[in-house]
């Protein structure tokens, strides 16, 4: 078996033991857009750290997935839920719903003024900024 689909089976098992916790904490629903009843899938927060961690992940759909694996593909007009998201208590939750709005308000004003409008914590605002979308 090739070395990296071994690493890559390794780090899926380790985010796998975060599952239940990211179940409670998630409700079940999409982190992003609250979308219940759907598949939810463990996403990663970029840069992805050698070890897994819980702080860095998020339970999200594949309606919210899909586009942040291909961000040339984002649909600007999906994203206006993140008006809520941003005010989330989860941190990173508020970090990827910034990362988004700023990528999204270089061309609409709308997510820019969400941006703008939201109350970050420094900590927050240097996470997001630290990888853009």
């Amino acid at each position: 078996m090739a070395k990296g689909l071994e690493k890559y089976q390794e780090r899926q098992r380790q985010l796998s033991l975060f599952g239940k916790d990211l179940t409670r904490r998630a409700r079940s629903c999409c982190e992003l857009c609250g979308t219940s009843g759907a598949k939810l899938s463990i996403y990663e927060l970029a840069p992805v750290p050698n070890e897994p961690e819980f702080e860095r992940c998020l339970f999200l759909c594949e309606s919210c997935t899909k586009p942040l694996n291909d961000p040339k593909q984002l649909v600007p007009d999906y994203w206006r839920f993140l008006c809520e998201a941003i005010w989330s208590e989860t941190p990173v939750v508020q970090v990827l719903a910034a990362r988004i709005l700023d990528h999204i308000g270089r061309k609409e004003t709308w997510a820019s003024d969400i941006l703008e409008e939201a109350y970050l914590d420094e900590e927050i605002v240097d996470r997001f900024k630290e990888q853009p979308l």
